[in-house]
C-alpha cells in the first residue's frame, strides 16, 4: 500500500534552490512571496526566529521546515556564521493543499535523526559543493526528494499526532484514506470504510475523528474540492471536474464547494486570482 504517491501525484512540490554559502549576521523572512521554505543548516551555529517568534538556537546540523509562507529570521553570528543550504518550495494547489495542510507551521528536526535521508543530504552537501555544471538544477530536484523522504520519516515514525497524516500513519485507517485518495469518484460510505480498515462501523467512525480531526464525510468532502480547486486552477471544465472528483453534475460540485469554501467555485477562482496566491509552481 502506498501512502504517499497518489498525493504527490495530485499535489507535487517544486523546490527552488535560493541560497548556499555560509551565513553571518540576520536573514528574513515575511512570507509574501506566497511558499515554503526548507533550511538546512550543515555546520555551525544558528538562532531561529520562528513563526511562533520564540528563539530556537540550533547548535547541530539541521532540518528547518516551513511548509507554508510564513514570517521567520535566522541569525549567525560573526566571523564564524553557519553554513546553508536553503530553496523555497510550494506545492501544487496553492497554500492550502492537503500536504502542507497536514503539518505543523514549522518543523525542526536534527540531521542525525534523519537516517533516511542520509545518503541524500550527503549527495546534497557534495553537490553544493562542486563546481558541476547544472548544479542548481540537481539541488532544485534533490530538495523535491527530499521532501518526499521527509514525508516518508514522519510516517514511518509517527511523527504527527493529528490529520491526515497521522491517520496515513495509522495502520487501521491508512487503508481506506488511501482508497478515498485513489478513488474520490466513488460514493464511499462510512460502512464501506470502516470494512477496509477492519473495524466496525461505530468503532471506525470514532477512530477516524479523535485520529483526523473530521468525520469520514467531511474528511472525503475536504478532498474533493482539493482537487476541484486544484483542477479549477489548471483551467479544467468545471463539468469535467465534477465527474472526476465524485459529483453527479456542476451544480451538485457547486453545492459542495459552497458548503466547504463560503463561495461558489468561479467566486473562489475570482478571489483567488485577486489574492495572487501562487496557485502555479
Amino acid at each position: 500500500m502506498d501512502r504517499l504517491s497518489t498525493l504527490f501525484s495530485q499535489f507535487g512540490v517544486r523546490a527552488n534552490l535560493f541560497y548556499n554559502g555560509k551565513l553571518c549576521g540576520m536573514a528574513s523572512y515575511d512570507g509574501a512571496d506566497q511558499r515554503g521554505h526548507i533550511h538546512l543548516l550543515q555546520a555551525g551555529t544558528v538562532t531561529l526566529l520562528g513563526p511562533d517568534r520564540k528563539d530556537l538556537l540550533l547548535t547541530r546540523p539541521s532540518l528547518i521546515f516551513l511548509p507554508r509562507p510564513s514570517r521567520h529570521q535566522l541569525f549567525a553570528g560573526e566571523p564564524e556564521g553557519a553554513q546553508l543550504l536553503c530553496a523555497a518550495m510550494q506545492f501544487e494547489g496553492g497554500v492550502d493543499n492537503p500536504l502542507s495542510a497536514s503539518l505543523p507551521d514549522i518543523l525542526v528536526l536534527s540531521l542525525d535523526e534523519l537516517p533516511l535521508l542520509a545518503e541524500t543530504l550527503k549527495w546534497m552537501f557534495d553537490e553544493a559543493a562542486g563546481g558541476h555544471c547544472g548544479r542548481e538544477a540537481a539541488l532544485d530536484r534533490l530538495f523535491e526528494l527530499l521532501i518526499i523522504l521527509l514525508f516518508r520519516h514522519l510516517l514511518d515514525h509517527r511523527q504527527l499526532r493529528t490529520g491526515m497524516m497521522a491517520g496515513l500513519a495509522d495502520g487501521r485507517l491508512a487503508r481506506s484514506l488511501v482508497q478515498m485518495h485513489n478513488a474520490p469518484q466513488h460514493a464511499w460510505s462510512v460502512a464501506e470504510l470502516a470494512s477496509a480498515s477492519n473495524m466496525s462501523r461505530a468503532a471506525y467512525a470514532v477512530h477516524f475523528r479523535a485520529v483526523i480531526g473530521q468525520t469520514p464525510a467531511d474528511y472525503l468532502l475536504s478532498w474533493r474540492i482539493s482537487l476541484a480547486q486544484k483542477r479549477l486552477r489548471e483551467g479544467r471544465p468545471i463539468t469535467l471536474i465534477a465527474a472526476e472528483v465524485g459529483y453527479e453534475s456542476p451544480s451538485a460540485l457547486a453545492r459542495a464547494f459552497r458548503r466547504k469554501t463560503g463561495c461558489s467555485p468561479r467566486g473562489w477562482m475570482k478571489e483567488s486570482a485577486g489574492q495572487g496566491d501562487g496557485a502555479t509552481a
